[in-house]
Parts: structure tokens; sequence; C-alpha cells
């Protein structure tokens, strides 16, 4: 399972770009979204590292 969270950011900037294209919007103008998922995803890789190190010591 960890090793397939590489997937979610790519899944995420997958679906943005699909609807940026779809909106006739331009990658720039879509920049924030992409943004946003990098920062959610980095989020979500903390958070699962911070849970593997805790259960590893108990």
């Amino acid at each position: 399972m960890i090793r397939l969270l590489f997937l979610i950011p790519l899944v995420l900037s997958l679906i943005w770009t699909i609807y940026l294209k779809a909106n006739s919007y331009t990658l720039k103008q879509g920049k924030q979204g992409f943004v946003y998922i990098l920062i959610f995803s980095i989020v979500i890789a903390v958070f699962y590292t911070v849970l593997m190190l805790i259960t590893q010591h108990q």
C-alpha cells in the first residue's frame, strides 16, 4: 500500500489537467491547483511516515 502512495499526486495532477483542458484553462492558470496537490501529497506522506515511526517503536 505504502509503495503506491506516489500515485496520489500523479492521479490528482492528471485529473486536474483534464479538468483544466475541459474548461479551456491553461496550465499556467491552474498552477495554484498543482501547488495544492503538492501540499496535500506532502501532508499525506508526512502523516504516514510519522505513523510508521510511531508503530515501529512499540
